[in-house]
């Protein structure tokens, strides 16, 4: 007969796996209360005279894994016993084909060394012989405890998958009065769980998979019998709504396949559709009841302000999940500020693609946020909001609104657009029409400030509409990522005007420096002033690169006071370590934005300084005529040095004054050196700093000191403009070269070939006025008197 005659059926069995994690008891309660049980499960402590075993499952059904649960759960409950041998004695056995003590309850008298006897515990594995276990307990009692006089309590942790009867040994046991707990663990059958524990089964069922939720439950239960308490009076044991969920095999159809049956006739064989199974191991849930206790949590107050949520650290403590527009501030709360100054402020927000809707959303929750610290019913300032893409639209117009929270209702209305960044036209279109007919009636005008946010580089110019901004005596403020400092330095004109983060969140904590900001009525440099002007920075190793880096910042904030261009401010920036380097001359960069750049990258070079070798090549190298320096022009150099390697620097530093170029020296440390004040000259030529973190608030005594330069008078000829050692005649306010045999040019830059044609001698005064001799140039300055 072919074999395939022998099948009578086709049975497939499907095993899915349910993971051991998969919640096994669900207390139907809300998060916080699942962290108050939690919590109180700490906060409770047993010292009534009583004696506790455990009766721990160590069968092969339990497993491995599931056996050092058990353990965990042992010691976790006896974190909360008070063990001695006047109060709580503990014991353990562990069962598994037989029962085997670990240890007698009157073995040891700490906790300490009950909880670490448990962990010593090894697996054994076996069948599941609860019964033989209960057996033994019954015939001889707890093992080193004190007879029934206290009270007695067995807690007994396994699957429920015993293989033989229980029900009667666990009803004796209760019957002598011994209090049964019966802990569920892995995937546990409850019904032989309920029937091993007292009554009522709600308080004595639980599940050592939830370690917290089932030593509360245990503790709870205890209290009740006046053998634990909790820590705080206003603790509670309540009933809450829980689910037991039991992991069981079913079958269920899952098809019908050809089969043969046999036939009345022998040698016949009747064909038909048999049908065929699939077995699955699915959860079912039974409603229960759980117990447990919960005592007043600190989020019970709301403490958590606008729209905070509050999570739970323990009984006693918490932290808030704030909204955006709160974060940082303790429990969501605004910060307590206000504007003491007159003042109309217009904030304009980028809302172009770049920024993005959340960038965009952010920036409106901080202005939310800012006008609820800030503003109050005797508030002196008014604010409106502006947004721009390609255009600027005034959606919130300064002063329309004196009730705050119609403001603060007001700014939901304003829409994210996308579309380019014009950050330069948005400017320009503020200083023409940003704050309207804001002027209050019968004052003078207020101060007006713009504070813009953006966190994306304009896609088109904004240092001239900047500047147009601030010449209509307007005060630029900007906040943004650090990705955009550089142009909002350049926008505002100085570094202390600029508000960067490192992370979106972190501009909410801006608050409090914007408000600080808003009431400070900006100084004005010399910036009209035309200067050559090279900063001399210390970048040896005596100062080091973080130290290096505070500096370069600062002579950034000095760089923009000027209003950099050829026709007006030069600027150059020399290093000096072991070696001097030009990072870049007078004539490398001809916009603000450009030097900025530049200073950022100048390099720190290290190891020992010379003051004076730097110091001689700026004269030789820097502050010449071919290196971009302009006959004429006020010369200054500015030192920032910590002092060491300046002993030589004295002799250098008067050359470059004796040429009219003017030094100043800024020393940094909390010594003044000897030698810095012998290179200073001029006692007011020295600017002393404490330590590097404070050079920012000498930007002004620096910028004071090169506007007080400018007034002196300036030699055309100081220092001399004539190259190849020309001599630099004055005549009638403009000069001349006067050039050595082989040079010629204004400046004498040319060298004469040979062959050429020989120069007359003598001199000649020219209808100018100038006075021509061979070999000299006469040159007249644009822009010098007489010129």
């Amino acid at each position: 007969m072919p074999s395939f005659l022998l099948l009578g059926a086709i049975c497939i069995f499907l095993f899915s796996r349910v993971p051991p994690c998969l919640p096994l008891q669900k207390v139907h309660v809300s998060k916080e209360t699942i962290g108050k049980i939690s919590a109180a499960s700490k906060m409770m402590w047993c010292s009534a005279a009583m004696d506790i075993l455990f009766l721990l499952d160590g069968s092969h059904s339990v497993g491995k894994g599931s056996f050092e649960r058990s353990k965990h759960f042992a010691i976790t409950v006896c974190d909360a016993l008070d063990i001695s041998p006047e109060k709580v004695r503990v014991g353990a056995f562990q069962f598994g084909s037989m029962p085997h003590l670990e240890f007698p309850l009157d073995s040891f008298s700490t906790r300490q060394e009950v909880k670490a006897q448990i962990k010593r515990m090894v697996f054994n594995g076996g069948r599941t012989e609860t019964g033989l276990a209960l057996r033994h307990l019954l015939r001889r009692g707890f093992p080193g405890g004190r007879n029934g006089s206290v009270p007695q309590s067995l807690v007994i942790v396994t699957d429920g998958k015993s293989q033989g009867q229980v029900a009667l040994l666990a009803k004796q046991l209760k019957e002598k009065g011994i209090i049964v707990f019966a802990v569920g663990i892995r995937f546990p059958r409850w019904a032989e769980l309920r029937t091993l524990a007292s009554e009522p089964q709600e308080q004595h069922v639980l599940l050592a998979e939830q370690v917290e939720d089932a030593t509360n439950g245990l503790l709870s239960t205890l209290t009740s019998s006046a053998l634990c308490s909790p820590a705080a009076p206003d603790c509670r044991a309540q009933a809450h709504p829980c689910a037991h969920r039991t992991l069981e095999t079913i079958r269920e159809l899952a098809g019908t396949a050809p089969c043969w049956r046999g036939a009345p006739r022998a040698d016949a064989v009747l064909a038909t559709r048999c049908p065929f199974y699939s077995w699955k191991r699915v959860l079912l849930s039974h409603p229960a009841t759980c117990y447990r206790t919960t005592c007043p949590g600190a989020c019970d107050s709301h403490p958590c302000q606008n729209g905070g949520t509050c999570i739970p650290e323990g009984l006693d403590r918490y932290h808030c999940l704030c909204p955006l527009a709160f974060g940082g501030e303790a429990n969501c709360a605004a910060p307590k500020l206000s504007l003491e100054c007159r003042i109309d402020v217009l904030f304009l927000l980028d809302r172009s693609s770049s920024t993005a809707l959340e960038g965009f959303l952010r920036a409106k929750a901080f202005v939310k946020r800012f006008v609820q610290a800030v503003l109050s019913e005797d508030s002196r300032a008014r604010v409106g909001v502006a947004g721009y893409s390609r255009e600027l639209v005034v959606a919130v117009p300064v002063g329309e609104y004196q009730d705050m929270p119609d403001l603060v209702r007001s700014l939901d209305g304003i829409a994210f657009s996308g579309g380019p960044t014009f950050t330069g036209s948005a400017l320009r279109q503020v200083a023409e029409r940003g704050f309207g007919s804001a002027a209050r009636p019968g004052q003078a005008r207020p101060q007006r400030v713009v504070v813009l946010l953006t966190e994306s580089p304009s896609q088109d110019e904004v240092a001239g509409p900047a500047s147009r901004v601030r010449a209509h005596d307007l005060l630029l403020l900007a906040l943004g990522s650090e990705a955009v400092r550089a142009e909002l330095e350049e926008i505002t004109g100085s570094p202390r005007h600029v508000m960067v983060y490192a992370e979106p969140q972190d501009l909410f904590s801006k608050v409090p420096e914007l408000q600080e900001k808003l009431c400070v009525r900006p100084r004005s440099g010399c910036q009209a002033q035309s200067v050559d002007l090279i900063f001399l920075l210390d970048a040896s190793a005596s100062v080091g690169p973080e130290n290096f880096a505070q500096m370069q910042s600062f002579v950034r904030s000095c760089a923009l006071q000027f209003d950099v261009n050829p026709d007006v401010t030069q600027v150059g920036l020399v290093v000096y370590g072991g070696w001097a380097q030009t990072a870049f001359g007078l004539d490398a960069h001809l916009t603000r934005a450009a030097v900025l750049r530049a200073m950022s990258q100048a390099p720190y070079l290290g190891g020992v300084g010379s003051a004076g070798m730097a110091l001689l090549h700026i004269y030789d190298k820097v502050m010449t005529v071919q290196r971009g320096a302009r006959p004429g022009v006020l010369k200054v150099v500015v030192m920032v040095t910590g002092g060491r390697g300046a002993e030589d620097a004295a002799a250098p530093a008067q050359k470059l004054r004796s040429s009219g170029i003017s030094v100043l020296v800024v020393g940094v440390g909390p010594v003044l050196r000897d030698a810095l004040r012998r290179l200073a000259g001029p006692q007011h030529a020295l600017i002393h700093v404490a330590a590097y973190s404070d050079l920012q608030y000498h930007q002004d005594a620096l910028i004071e000191w090169i506007c007080r330069e400018a007034k002196r008078p300036v030699n055309l000829c100081m220092p001399s403009p004539c190259m190849h050692e020309g001599i630099c005649v004055l005549r009638r306010g403009s000069y001349l070269c006067k050039c050595r045999d082989g040079w010629e040019g204004p400046h004498c830059e040319n060298r004469v070939l040979r062959g050429d044609a020989p120069k007359a001698r003598g001199s000649r005064q020219d209808p100018a006025g100038g006075l021509h001799t061979p070999g000299s140039q006469h040159l007249q300055w644009p822009g010098h008197p007489g010129s």
